[in-house]
């Protein structure tokens, strides 16, 4: 006999969701399944907020799926484990970044790079292998795959860890890819935003030199000063661009918003590469020849697998690096939102789920 969904899903869950394009969240009640042999199912303590909430909460890339519960940056702790999981016990602190799910079968998968799966099954706004829909962290548990979950280790501040679950492995899994990773090297970071300020946290960690290329010269002191850049230009001034042409190894684009790539090749030493991290919504003028001339490589990347992720979070333990957060009461989320679409945060909005969610709303 078919189970009903009260069975199927049991668990009572209280979240903010939205249910349109306005993007506006609000209370939400909802379920989730019971903890499967294999699942871990997590108290959520912590919740960053991503540039891709607000994309999504606003159907910015067509893609959404209403009711819609965001959240891919999540932190907490376990407090159930399916008779098969091996990695988790109760009270371990874990994460959950942007995938929860994929077929766990293909050549991706099976090379550790989840991420790049064809079935693979984002945190929120996607379909489960049951056929219900996923829904995120700006909830209070959340129940998933152990394959799907990572340690938080022990000495980690957690809610500043949380944005590492998708900044954090967004940065570090192409510098490790594209060999941006060895001592001596020169790495730009266009953008010094949520990505970009851990991708210049993470670099300086692998011991390379970063320089932090933005429009806003008001950045600059925050960049050298607390973040450890080597050095910061300004992509709108001539002269400071044609002074630091051919000097960059590598550069990691990180901006969201339809900006021009031909200076930033123009950086490229011969045989360098233009990572593109932010999702700009519309084509970029790409032009050849400027790559032709110098062997150089334009690439995207996007998150990392799951092996990668937790090498990030333990790397990232050891050189303590975490993000840099501003911690938000869950009521105060809609305004987050405007706030974040105007860049009015350094660097990354955290929800507080625990003390601040709360059911009766």
């Amino acid at each position: 006999m078919e189970k009903s969904p009260e069975e199927v899903h049991p668990v009572k869950v209280f979240g903010w969701a939205a249910t349109d394009t306005s993007g506006t969240l609000s209370p939400f009640k909802f379920s989730r399944r019971a903890t499967g042999d294999k699942d871990v199912k997590l108290k959520i303590l912590y919740c960053g907020i991503c540039h891709s909430d607000l994309h999504q909460l606003k159907n910015e890339w067509g893609i959404s799926k209403y009711p819609m519960v965001p959240g891919h940056e999540i932190v907490g702790e376990v407090t159930e484990v399916g008779s098969k999981v091996e990695k988790f016990k109760l009270g371990d602190k874990a994460g959950v970044g942007c995938l929860v799910g994929s077929c766990r079968s293909c050549e991706n998968c099976s090379n550790d790079i989840e991420n790049y799966c064809s079935k693979g099954i984002a945190t929120y706004s996607a379909m489960y292998h049951d056929g219900t829909p996923t829904y995120g962290g700006y909830s209070d548990i959340i129940v998933v795959d152990e394959h799907f979950v990572v340690r938080v280790p022990e000495n980690m501040p957690l809610a500043a860890a949380a944005p590492l679950l998708c900044a954090g492995i967004t940065t570090y899994s192409p510098l490790r890819y594209f060999g941006l990773d060895k001592p001596g090297l020169h790495v730009g970071v266009v953008g010094l935003g949520g990505l970009g300020h851990v991708g210049v946290k993470f670099a300086k960690a692998l011991g390379v030199k970063v320089t932090v290329i933005s429009t806003s010269q008001s950045k600059q002191k925050e960049a050298i000063e607390r973040l450890g850049a080597d050095s910061f230009l300004i992509s709108s001034d001539p002269d400071q661009l044609q002074a630091a042409m051919g000097t960059m190894d590598g550069i990691l684009d990180t901006v969201a918003a339809t900006h021009p790539v031909l200076p930033l090749i123009g950086l490229l030493k011969t045989n360098g590469k233009l990572i593109m991290l932010g999702v700009v919504a519309k084509p970029l003028d790409l032009p050849v020849f400027p790559l032709l001339m110098g062997r150089k490589l334009v690439a995207g990347s996007g998150i990392g697998g799951m092996k990668e992720t937790q090498e990030m979070i333990d790397f990232a333990a050891k050189h303590n690096i975490t993000a840099d957060i501003e911690v938000i009461p869950m009521d105060y989320v809609n305004t987050a939102m405007e706030r974040l679409a105007k860049a009015d945060v350094k660097y990354r909005f955290v929800i507080d789920v625990a003390k601040t969610l709360k059911p009766n709303e």
